[in-house]
């Protein structure tokens, strides 16, 4: 399915506890499963309410490995202990579109994204990061899965 309605927004910055990590392709479910859970139990540990779904922050593209932040964004900064972490979702302008479908499909869709990007004169950064707005397991058809795909852009 392709890329639901890519716009630019203005974003604001956001507290989040997620878990870093570099890990091969194949090793990423296993990675985002075990971080979202660490995340969200520091999180409730430190007394953070968790404001939003889930997200996967990539700084920077991924080659043979991805170096990825996985949590989950919360109400106010904290220190949280163990390890997770505080990070803070950039604000400024960015690129957002939705993503329908199973995740190893999300490749063409960035594929769109970059071009519609280009058509627009946009320059993305080199991060981006995507917040995972369907729950597999509420919702185990694959095809019905949506991603936000939110990009940065100069």
């Amino acid at each position: 399915m392709p890329l639901i309605s890519p716009h630019v927004v203005h974003l604001e910055p956001q507290e989040s506890i997620a878990v870093r990590g570099e890990v091969p392709r194949a090793e990423l479910a296993a990675f985002f499963e075990d971080a979202f859970h660490q995340a969200a139990a520091q999180a409730q540990e430190a007394g953070l309410e968790i404001v939003g779904p889930p997200f996967g922050f990539y700084p920077r593209m991924p080659d043979e490995t991805v170096e990825v932040e996985a949590g989950f964004p919360v109400s106010r900064p904290a220190d949280p202990r163990g390890g997770a972490h505080r990070l803070v979702l950039p604000g400024g302008r960015a690129v957002e579109a939705i993503h329908v479908g199973p995740y190893d499909s999300m490749e063409r869709s960035y594929g769109e994204l970059v071009a519609w990007m280009s058509e627009q004169g946009l320059e993305p950064a080199a991060q981006v990061w995507e917040t995972y707005l369907s729950d597999p397991e509420s919702h185990p058809d694959p095809s019905t899965w949506q991603t936000r795909i939110v990009w940065p852009v100069g």
